[in-house]
């Protein structure tokens, strides 16, 4: 069986020798704890007396994305999703439809004045960028910024990743601030204003979503679209079949999510000594929850490496589990139904440049390939 995925780019063969052999590994040079199996990262996903998402006891100006839901435990972690859970409730996100469908179909229109487009940086990530600056209320000379600040986020450059946040921290300041004077009708002026329970978001928090909605709205939606163009490339006969019926698409799209998982990686720190799978795990300590691996766990997938669009049931933990399952799983679903249905209606037989050579992004967090060079005729 020859992968749609390379090996290099998502190790499936290392991740089944850990499930079977070091379901739950010590790494003496990181000192740190990776968990591969299913049942163990949703354990490890849900249970926050023991396995906390807080790193940090005292808040640093440096990571304001600490501040954010998704770096904290309950009760803190409940209040801050109640407060910014709005924005993804189901109205505002189907009131995002016919933003999502414009933008997708322009640039589907300037690929077709082509004939060829970057599938990753012509379509797949400005669509996300796009649409969470029209949410935020960001001006249009703004996304490129964007862009780079979220993939300097998930990248493995420390440097880049608190210089970038500092950068946030003070764009968005300003814009929150500026906001407060002359509310205006997007998501950062209701963010300012949101009160539940006589409670409402500090400076701290609010940066810290923005900088997180970000991420979480661009970096693994463009991954997931990205890695839905490369699966159905890779089998014709699945791409067809879903041309011929788009209907059939949202399935196709689980399991995508499933075999090539955009975030690949999440970590929790160990609250107390605790045992799991016979190990002894010390306070403080983190665990990396491998949930690219989880979602290959022949446990629980039959016949795990095999890509099938038709897959039923599909349980995988792509968006995590638990309380910190992810607030745009809707959306990041939605956009991507449209894109790879428009992009289907419109070429149907697009096929990837295979004179470039796929490199997977520089990110332990996230999967996704730094190109993807597609031929739309």
């Amino acid at each position: 069986m020859i992968p749609i995925v390379p090996e290099e780019l998502i190790p499936l063969s290392k991740f089944r020798q850990m499930r079977m052999s070091f379901p739950v590994q010590f790494q003496e040079q990181k000192g740190s704890w990776h968990v591969y199996k299913y049942e163990d990262v949703k354990t490890v996903l849900s249970d926050h007396e023991r396995f906390s998402s807080q790193f940090q006891t005292v808040r640093s100006n440096d990571e304001p994305i600490e501040s954010s839901v998704l770096r904290r435990d309950p009760p803190k972690h409940r209040q801050l999703r109640s407060l910014v859970s709005q924005a993804f409730s189901p109205r505002a996100v189907e009131a995002l439809i016919p933003l999502i469908r414009s933008v997708t179909h322009q640039l589907l229109d300037e690929a077709q004045s082509k004939g060829a487009v970057d599938a990753l940086r012509e379509f797949a990530g400005p669509l996300p960028v796009i649409v969470i600056a029209e949410m935020l209320g960001i001006p249009r000379e703004d996304r490129d910024r964007f862009k780079q600040w979220s993939d300097e986020l998930v990248g493995n450059d420390s440097d880049n990743y608190f210089r970038c946040q500092k950068e946030m921290t003070d764009y968005f300041s300003s814009v929150a601030e500026q906001r407060r004077r002359e509310p205006q009708d997007d998501l950062i002026s209701r963010l300012t204003a949101v009160n539940v329970d006589d409670e409402r978001l500090s400076d701290a928090e609010l940066i810290g979503f923005c900088i997180l909605l970000l991420v979480a709205g661009n970096e693994t939606t463009t991954n997931f679209i990205g890695s839905a163009i490369l699966c159905l490339d890779g089998l014709p006969d699945e791409r067809d079949r879903l041309a011929a019926d788009s209907d059939l698409v949202p399935q196709a799209l689980e399991e995508v999510l499933r075999y090539c998982s955009p975030v690949q990686t999440m970590v929790r720190r160990v609250v107390r000594d605790t045992e799991l799978r016979g190990q002894r795990l010390i306070a403080g300590q983190h665990v990396h929850v491998r949930i690219g691996s989880a979602n290959h766990d022949e446990d629980v997938f039959e016949r795990p490496d095999i890509f099938d669009g038709s897959r039923n049931p599909n349980p995988h933990v792509a968006f995590g589990h638990g309380i910190h399952f992810c607030l745009g799983s809707q959306l990041a679903r939605l956009e991507a139904g449209i894109a790879v249905k428009a992009l289907l209606e419109r070429f149907p037989r697009f096929a990837r440049d295979r004179s470039y050579d796929l490199k997977r992004l520089d990110s332990w967090i996230v999967f996704g390939v730094n190109r993807l060079p597609v031929r739309l005729n």
